[in-house]
Protein backbone atom coordinates (compact mmCIF):
# COMPACT_ATOMS: atom_id res chain seq x y z
CA UNK A 1 0.00 0.00 0.00
CA UNK A 2 1.29 3.34 -1.26
CA UNK A 3 1.82 5.70 2.44
CA UNK A 4 -0.51 8.00 2.86
CA UNK A 5 0.79 11.79 2.51
CA UNK A 6 -0.07 13.22 5.86
CA UNK A 7 -2.20 16.84 5.89
CA UNK A 8 -1.36 19.65 8.15
CA UNK A 9 -3.34 19.27 11.17
CA UNK A 10 -7.19 20.86 10.95
CA UNK A 11 -8.80 22.13 14.23
CA UNK A 12 -11.99 20.37 15.00
CA UNK A 13 -14.48 20.73 17.72
CA UNK A 14 -17.04 18.62 19.54
CA UNK A 15 -19.75 20.61 20.78
CA UNK A 16 -22.52 18.52 23.48
CA UNK A 17 -25.89 19.84 24.41
CA UNK A 18 -25.22 20.28 27.94
CA UNK A 19 -22.51 23.48 26.54
CA UNK A 20 -19.39 21.30 26.93
CA UNK A 21 -16.96 21.97 24.35
CA UNK A 22 -13.72 19.59 23.36
CA UNK A 23 -10.85 20.91 20.90
CA UNK A 24 -9.24 18.48 19.23
CA UNK A 25 -7.62 17.86 15.89
CA UNK A 26 -9.76 16.75 11.97
CA UNK A 27 -9.51 13.63 10.52
CA UNK A 28 -11.64 12.09 7.80
CA UNK A 29 -14.31 14.30 6.01
CA UNK A 30 -14.43 18.07 6.70
CA UNK A 31 -18.04 19.11 7.38
CA UNK A 32 -20.40 18.49 10.49
CA UNK A 33 -21.25 15.04 11.91
CA UNK A 34 -24.97 15.44 14.14
CA UNK A 35 -25.76 12.29 16.49
CA UNK A 36 -26.59 10.76 19.98
CA UNK A 37 -22.82 10.62 21.65
CA UNK A 38 -22.11 6.95 22.70
CA UNK A 39 -18.93 4.86 23.58
CA UNK A 40 -17.70 1.82 22.42
CA UNK A 41 -15.39 -0.45 24.71
CA UNK A 42 -13.81 -2.70 22.11
CA UNK A 43 -10.28 -2.83 22.34
CA UNK A 44 -10.07 -4.33 18.68
CA UNK A 45 -12.32 -4.19 15.66
CA UNK A 46 -13.68 -0.58 14.68
CA UNK A 47 -13.72 -1.16 11.10
CA UNK A 48 -16.43 -3.40 11.97
CA UNK A 49 -17.73 -0.95 14.56
CA UNK A 50 -17.69 1.46 11.84
CA UNK A 51 -19.93 -0.32 9.24
CA UNK A 52 -22.34 -1.32 12.02
CA UNK A 53 -25.27 0.44 10.91
CA UNK A 54 -26.72 0.20 14.30
CA UNK A 55 -25.05 3.30 14.57
CA UNK A 56 -26.90 5.19 12.68
CA UNK A 57 -27.69 8.58 14.22
CA UNK A 58 -25.16 8.25 16.48
CA UNK A 59 -21.09 9.59 16.80
CA UNK A 60 -19.02 6.61 18.40
CA UNK A 61 -16.34 7.47 20.98
CA UNK A 62 -13.31 4.61 21.12
CA UNK A 63 -12.57 4.21 24.72
CA UNK A 64 -9.50 2.23 23.32
CA UNK A 65 -6.79 4.67 22.60
CA UNK A 66 -5.08 3.36 19.47
CA UNK A 67 -7.48 3.98 16.84
CA UNK A 68 -6.04 3.67 13.10
CA UNK A 69 -3.12 1.07 13.75
CA UNK A 70 -4.17 -1.70 10.81
CA UNK A 71 -5.88 -0.13 8.37
CA UNK A 72 -9.02 -0.97 6.83
CA UNK A 73 -9.77 -3.48 4.27
CA UNK A 74 -12.88 -4.66 2.10
CA UNK A 75 -13.18 -8.21 3.89
CA UNK A 76 -13.64 -6.51 7.09
CA UNK A 77 -16.56 -4.45 6.22
CA UNK A 78 -19.77 -5.25 7.91
CA UNK A 79 -22.15 -3.38 5.36
CA UNK A 80 -21.95 -1.42 2.24
CA UNK A 81 -20.52 2.09 4.03
CA UNK A 82 -20.13 3.53 7.64
CA UNK A 83 -23.58 4.74 8.73
CA UNK A 84 -22.70 6.32 12.24
CA UNK A 85 -22.85 10.44 12.19
CA UNK A 86 -19.18 11.02 13.11
CA UNK A 87 -15.92 8.87 15.18
CA UNK A 88 -14.23 10.09 18.22
CA UNK A 89 -10.93 8.86 19.45
CA UNK A 90 -7.78 9.83 21.35
CA UNK A 91 -4.95 9.01 18.74
CA UNK A 92 -5.61 8.08 15.07
CA UNK A 93 -2.37 6.65 13.01
CA UNK A 94 -2.35 7.60 9.72
CA UNK A 95 0.10 5.09 8.54
CA UNK A 96 -1.41 1.77 9.27
CA UNK A 97 1.21 -1.53 9.88
CA UNK A 98 -1.00 -4.53 8.73
CA UNK A 99 -0.47 -6.83 5.38
CA UNK A 100 -4.34 -6.78 5.17
CA UNK A 101 -4.80 -3.07 4.85
CA UNK A 102 -5.95 -1.77 1.62
CA UNK A 103 -6.12 2.10 2.93
CA UNK A 104 -5.58 3.86 6.28
CA UNK A 105 -8.95 4.75 8.42
CA UNK A 106 -8.35 8.60 7.49
CA UNK A 107 -8.46 7.71 3.96
CA UNK A 108 -11.34 5.75 4.39
CA UNK A 109 -13.61 7.72 6.22
CA UNK A 110 -13.05 10.86 3.60
CA UNK A 111 -14.10 8.66 1.28
CA UNK A 112 -17.19 8.23 3.00
CA UNK A 113 -18.16 11.66 4.00
CA UNK A 114 -18.09 10.54 7.89
CA UNK A 115 -15.62 13.78 9.67
CA UNK A 116 -13.72 12.84 12.78
CA UNK A 117 -12.00 14.57 15.36
CA UNK A 118 -8.91 13.36 17.54
CA UNK A 119 -6.52 14.44 20.65
CA UNK A 120 -9.24 14.99 23.01
CA UNK A 121 -9.64 13.37 26.35
CA UNK A 122 -11.97 11.04 25.61
CA UNK A 123 -12.23 9.66 29.37
CA UNK A 124 -13.13 12.89 30.71
CA UNK A 125 -15.87 12.31 27.66
CA UNK A 126 -17.00 9.08 28.39
CA UNK A 127 -17.07 10.04 32.21
CA UNK A 128 -20.00 12.96 31.36
CA UNK A 129 -21.46 10.37 29.10
CA UNK A 130 -21.22 7.37 31.47
CA UNK A 131 -22.61 10.17 34.62
CA UNK A 132 -25.09 11.97 32.94
CA UNK A 133 -26.59 9.84 30.35
CA UNK A 134 -26.58 10.00 26.55
CA UNK A 135 -26.92 13.42 24.78
CA UNK A 136 -27.06 14.43 21.76
CA UNK A 137 -23.39 16.16 20.21
CA UNK A 138 -21.78 17.93 17.19
CA UNK A 139 -18.26 16.98 15.44
CA UNK A 140 -17.40 20.01 12.98
CA UNK A 141 -14.24 20.38 10.93
CA UNK A 142 -15.76 22.74 9.10
CA UNK A 143 -13.66 26.18 8.51
CA UNK A 144 -16.83 28.25 7.49
CA UNK A 145 -18.62 26.81 10.79
CA UNK A 146 -16.17 27.01 13.44
CA UNK A 147 -18.50 29.27 16.16
CA UNK A 148 -18.80 27.37 19.70
CA UNK A 149 -21.96 28.79 20.34
CA UNK A 150 -23.81 28.30 17.21
CA UNK A 151 -22.01 24.30 17.56
CA UNK A 152 -23.80 23.83 21.51
CA UNK A 153 -27.16 25.55 19.94
CA UNK A 154 -26.71 23.39 17.44
CA UNK A 155 -26.71 20.10 18.99
CA UNK A 156 -29.27 21.15 21.64
CA UNK A 157 -32.00 21.82 19.28
CA UNK A 158 -31.19 18.43 17.08
CA UNK A 159 -33.65 15.80 16.68
CA UNK A 160 -32.76 12.90 19.05
CA UNK A 161 -33.36 9.23 18.50
CA UNK A 162 -36.35 8.80 20.61
CA UNK A 163 -39.02 8.05 18.19
CA UNK A 164 -37.17 8.21 14.82
CA UNK A 165 -37.16 5.29 12.40
CA UNK A 166 -32.99 4.92 11.24
CA UNK A 167 -34.32 1.59 10.25
CA UNK A 168 -35.61 3.52 7.14
CA UNK A 169 -32.58 4.66 6.03
CA UNK A 170 -30.42 1.20 5.86
CA UNK A 171 -32.48 -1.59 4.90
CA UNK A 172 -31.69 -2.80 1.54
CA UNK A 173 -34.07 -1.39 -0.78
CA UNK A 174 -34.83 -4.87 -2.61
CA UNK A 175 -34.42 -8.69 -1.67
CA UNK A 176 -31.44 -10.33 -2.09
CA UNK A 177 -29.62 -14.00 -1.58
CA UNK A 178 -27.07 -14.36 0.26
CA UNK A 179 -24.69 -17.82 -0.15
CA UNK A 180 -21.15 -16.61 1.22
CA UNK A 181 -20.32 -18.78 4.78
CA UNK A 182 -17.27 -17.80 6.94
CA UNK A 183 -14.04 -16.88 5.77
CA UNK A 184 -11.19 -19.51 5.06
CA UNK A 185 -9.33 -20.70 8.70
CA UNK A 186 -11.74 -18.80 10.73
CA UNK A 187 -12.92 -20.86 13.80
CA UNK A 188 -16.95 -22.90 12.65
CA UNK A 189 -15.85 -22.08 9.12
CA UNK A 190 -17.22 -25.38 7.15
CA UNK A 191 -16.53 -26.04 3.12
CA UNK A 192 -20.17 -25.38 1.32
CA UNK A 193 -20.11 -29.45 0.83
CA UNK A 194 -19.98 -30.31 4.45
CA UNK A 195 -22.34 -27.82 5.83
CA UNK A 196 -25.53 -29.10 7.57
CA UNK A 197 -27.92 -30.89 5.34
CA UNK A 198 -30.60 -30.83 4.29
CA UNK A 199 -30.83 -27.00 3.28
CA UNK A 200 -33.67 -24.69 5.08
CA UNK A 201 -34.95 -21.71 3.49
CA UNK A 202 -34.69 -18.62 5.57
CA UNK A 203 -36.33 -14.91 4.94
CA UNK A 204 -34.11 -12.61 6.98
CA UNK A 205 -35.25 -8.60 7.43
CA UNK A 206 -32.90 -6.10 7.14
CA UNK A 207 -33.48 -3.65 9.62
CA UNK A 208 -29.83 -3.04 9.57
CA UNK A 209 -28.27 -6.43 9.21
CA UNK A 210 -24.43 -6.85 9.93
CA UNK A 211 -23.05 -9.55 6.97
CA UNK A 212 -21.42 -11.89 9.66
CA UNK A 213 -25.06 -12.76 10.75
CA UNK A 214 -25.60 -14.03 7.25
CA UNK A 215 -22.31 -16.02 7.30
CA UNK A 216 -23.15 -17.51 10.71
CA UNK A 217 -26.70 -18.28 8.85
CA UNK A 218 -25.29 -20.03 5.90
CA UNK A 219 -22.50 -21.81 7.67
CA UNK A 220 -25.96 -23.75 9.34
CA UNK A 221 -27.10 -24.73 6.02
CA UNK A 222 -29.67 -21.66 5.29
CA UNK A 223 -30.56 -20.62 2.14
CA UNK A 224 -30.74 -17.05 3.01
CA UNK A 225 -33.09 -14.52 1.75
CA UNK A 226 -32.76 -10.97 2.59
CA UNK A 227 -35.89 -8.59 2.39
CA UNK A 228 -36.11 -4.71 3.16
CA UNK A 229 -37.88 -3.96 6.69
CA UNK A 230 -40.80 -3.07 5.22
CA UNK A 231 -41.86 -6.10 3.27
CA UNK A 232 -45.16 -7.63 4.68
CA UNK A 233 -45.86 -10.54 6.43
CA UNK A 234 -48.06 -11.96 3.89
CA UNK A 235 -44.97 -11.24 0.89
CA UNK A 236 -43.01 -13.19 3.50
CA UNK A 237 -45.26 -16.15 3.50
CA UNK A 238 -45.19 -16.13 -0.21
CA UNK A 239 -41.82 -16.96 -0.51
CA UNK A 240 -42.43 -19.84 1.44
CA UNK A 241 -39.48 -19.75 4.46
CA UNK A 242 -38.81 -22.98 7.00
CA UNK A 243 -38.49 -19.59 9.17
CA UNK A 244 -37.68 -16.13 9.50
CA UNK A 245 -35.29 -14.31 10.82
CA UNK A 246 -34.68 -10.51 12.70
CA UNK A 247 -32.01 -8.59 12.28
CA UNK A 248 -30.11 -5.87 14.03
CA UNK A 249 -30.61 -1.93 13.31
CA UNK A 250 -30.24 1.24 15.21
CA UNK A 251 -31.95 3.50 16.91
CA UNK A 252 -35.68 3.63 19.10
CA UNK A 253 -37.48 0.23 18.39
CA UNK A 254 -40.80 2.04 19.14
CA UNK A 255 -39.79 4.04 15.85
CA UNK A 256 -39.92 1.25 13.70
CA UNK A 257 -42.98 1.90 11.28
CA UNK A 258 -45.15 -1.36 10.21
CA UNK A 259 -42.89 -3.94 11.62
CA UNK A 260 -44.32 -5.42 14.85
CA UNK A 261 -47.46 -6.16 12.92
CA UNK A 262 -46.10 -7.79 10.46
CA UNK A 263 -43.76 -9.64 12.82
CA UNK A 264 -47.11 -10.40 15.09
CA UNK A 265 -48.62 -12.21 11.99
CA UNK A 266 -45.37 -14.26 11.02
CA UNK A 267 -45.14 -15.44 14.98
CA UNK A 268 -48.08 -17.38 14.42
CA UNK A 269 -46.43 -19.29 11.36
CA UNK A 270 -43.11 -19.66 11.52
CA UNK A 271 -40.37 -19.97 13.89
CA UNK A 272 -38.79 -16.99 14.86
CA UNK A 273 -35.14 -15.76 15.95
CA UNK A 274 -34.02 -12.24 16.54
CA UNK A 275 -30.45 -10.64 17.54
CA UNK A 276 -30.41 -7.10 18.99
CA UNK A 277 -33.08 -4.78 17.09
CA UNK A 278 -35.06 -7.87 16.41
CA UNK A 279 -34.91 -8.92 20.00
CA UNK A 280 -36.76 -5.80 20.58
CA UNK A 281 -38.61 -5.88 18.03
CA UNK A 282 -39.63 -9.59 18.57
CA UNK A 283 -40.88 -8.01 22.13
CA UNK A 284 -43.08 -5.40 20.95
CA UNK A 285 -44.44 -7.81 18.83
CA UNK A 286 -45.97 -10.33 21.51
CA UNK A 287 -46.63 -6.97 23.47
CA UNK A 288 -43.99 -5.53 25.26
CA UNK A 289 -42.27 -2.54 25.50
CA UNK A 290 -38.86 -0.83 25.38
CA UNK A 291 -37.16 1.50 26.86
CA UNK A 292 -34.24 3.77 26.74
CA UNK A 293 -30.92 3.04 28.72
CA UNK A 294 -28.94 5.97 30.09
CA UNK A 295 -25.87 5.26 28.04
CA UNK A 296 -26.78 2.21 26.30
CA UNK A 297 -24.28 -0.80 26.06
CA UNK A 298 -21.41 -1.04 23.31
CA UNK A 299 -18.70 -2.69 23.31
CA UNK A 300 -17.09 -6.25 22.58
CA UNK A 301 -16.89 -7.36 26.83
CA UNK A 302 -20.49 -6.95 28.03
CA UNK A 303 -21.20 -9.85 30.26
CA UNK A 304 -24.22 -11.76 29.43
CA UNK A 305 -25.77 -14.66 31.84
CA UNK A 306 -27.86 -17.48 30.79
CA UNK A 307 -30.43 -18.08 33.48
CA UNK A 308 -30.57 -21.95 33.22
CA UNK A 309 -27.02 -22.83 33.01
CA UNK A 310 -26.25 -19.79 35.28
CA UNK A 311 -22.99 -19.64 33.03
CA UNK A 312 -21.40 -16.49 32.07
CA UNK A 313 -20.63 -15.16 28.36
CA UNK A 314 -18.36 -12.32 27.08
CA UNK A 315 -20.72 -10.49 24.41
CA UNK A 316 -20.75 -8.14 21.99
CA UNK A 317 -23.53 -5.27 22.13
CA UNK A 318 -24.71 -2.49 20.53
CA UNK A 319 -27.87 -0.78 21.86
CA UNK A 320 -28.74 2.31 23.75
CA UNK A 321 -32.86 0.53 24.29
CA UNK A 322 -33.60 -2.30 26.02
CA UNK A 323 -37.09 -4.33 26.52
CA UNK A 324 -38.73 -3.85 29.75
CA UNK A 325 -39.27 -6.83 31.61
CA UNK A 326 -42.31 -6.07 33.27
CA UNK A 327 -44.21 -5.04 30.12
CA UNK A 328 -43.76 -8.59 28.84
CA UNK A 329 -45.51 -10.29 32.03
CA UNK A 330 -47.89 -7.52 31.66
CA UNK A 331 -48.58 -8.65 28.08
CA UNK A 332 -49.24 -12.29 29.17
CA UNK A 333 -47.49 -14.25 26.95
CA UNK A 334 -45.99 -16.93 28.12
CA UNK A 335 -42.25 -15.14 27.36
CA UNK A 336 -39.44 -16.78 29.78
CA UNK A 337 -36.37 -13.89 30.21
CA UNK A 338 -33.60 -16.48 29.35
CA UNK A 339 -30.49 -14.23 29.73
CA UNK A 340 -29.52 -10.60 31.48
CA UNK A 341 -26.65 -8.29 31.25
CA UNK A 342 -24.86 -9.00 34.75
CA UNK A 343 -23.68 -5.30 34.49
CA UNK A 344 -27.23 -3.75 34.88
CA UNK A 345 -29.68 -6.56 34.94
CA UNK A 346 -31.40 -5.37 31.69
CA UNK A 347 -33.22 -8.37 29.73
CA UNK A 348 -30.50 -9.76 27.29
CA UNK A 349 -32.81 -12.66 25.92
CA UNK A 350 -36.28 -14.54 25.37
CA UNK A 351 -37.96 -17.19 24.73
CA UNK A 352 -41.48 -18.56 24.11
CA UNK A 353 -42.73 -21.07 25.86
CA UNK A 354 -45.17 -22.28 23.14
CA UNK A 355 -44.19 -21.48 20.41
CA UNK A 356 -41.08 -21.90 18.20
CA UNK A 357 -39.38 -18.28 18.83
CA UNK A 358 -36.84 -17.14 20.85
CA UNK A 359 -34.28 -13.88 20.55
CA UNK A 360 -31.11 -12.55 22.22
CA UNK A 361 -29.85 -8.66 22.94
CA UNK A 362 -26.03 -9.73 22.32
CA UNK A 363 -24.35 -9.97 19.15
CA UNK A 364 -23.72 -13.74 18.54
CA UNK A 365 -22.07 -13.51 15.38
CA UNK A 366 -19.55 -10.42 16.47
CA UNK A 367 -17.00 -9.99 14.33
CA UNK A 368 -14.11 -9.88 15.29
CA UNK A 369 -15.13 -11.24 18.39
CA UNK A 370 -15.70 -12.70 20.94
CA UNK A 371 -17.37 -16.10 19.91
CA UNK A 372 -18.85 -16.64 23.02
CA UNK A 373 -22.33 -16.95 22.12
CA UNK A 374 -21.91 -18.22 18.51
CA UNK A 375 -24.09 -21.41 19.32
CA UNK A 376 -27.01 -19.19 19.09
CA UNK A 377 -27.06 -20.51 15.70
CA UNK A 378 -26.93 -24.21 15.82
CA UNK A 379 -29.35 -23.46 18.45
CA UNK A 380 -31.59 -21.57 15.71
CA UNK A 381 -31.50 -24.15 13.37
CA UNK A 382 -32.02 -27.38 15.58
CA UNK A 383 -35.26 -25.47 16.18
CA UNK A 384 -35.85 -25.29 12.70
CA UNK A 385 -35.30 -28.64 11.91
CA UNK A 386 -37.23 -30.07 14.72
CA UNK A 387 -40.74 -27.91 13.80
CA UNK A 388 -39.78 -28.69 10.28
CA UNK A 389 -40.29 -32.26 11.41
CA UNK A 390 -43.21 -31.74 12.94
CA UNK A 391 -42.38 -31.48 16.49
CA UNK A 392 -44.17 -28.60 18.70
CA UNK A 393 -40.50 -27.36 19.72
CA UNK A 394 -40.76 -23.75 22.06
CA UNK A 395 -38.77 -21.54 22.30
CA UNK A 396 -38.00 -22.10 25.95
CA UNK A 397 -36.81 -25.52 25.36
CA UNK A 398 -34.21 -24.83 22.72
CA UNK A 399 -33.05 -22.43 24.96
CA UNK A 400 -32.19 -25.17 27.66
CA UNK A 401 -30.75 -27.38 24.79
CA UNK A 402 -26.79 -27.57 24.92
CA UNK A 403 -25.49 -27.34 22.02
CA UNK A 404 -21.20 -27.40 20.99
CA UNK A 405 -19.47 -24.23 22.15
CA UNK A 406 -22.36 -23.74 24.61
Amino acid sequence: MTPQRVEPPKAAFLALADGTIFRGTAFGAEGVGVGEVCFNTSLTGYQEILTDPSYAGQIVVMTYTQIGNVGVNPADEESERPFLQAFVAKEVFHQPSNWRSTESMDAYLKRHGVPGISGIDTRALVRRIRDGGAQIGVVCSDPTQLGEAALVERARTAEGLDGRDLVAEVTCREAYTWNEGLWPGIEGQVPRSERPSPSYRLVAYDFGIKRNILRRLTEQGFDVTVVPATTSAEDVLALEPDAVFLSNGPGDPAGVQGVRENVRQLVDEKPVFGICLGHQILALALGGTTKKLKFGHHGGNQPGQDLNTKKVAICAENHGYAVDADSLREAGEPVEITHVNLNDGTVEGLAHAKRPLFSVQYHPEASPGPHDAAYFFQRFREMVARHKSGDPVTGAQIARLRTDGD
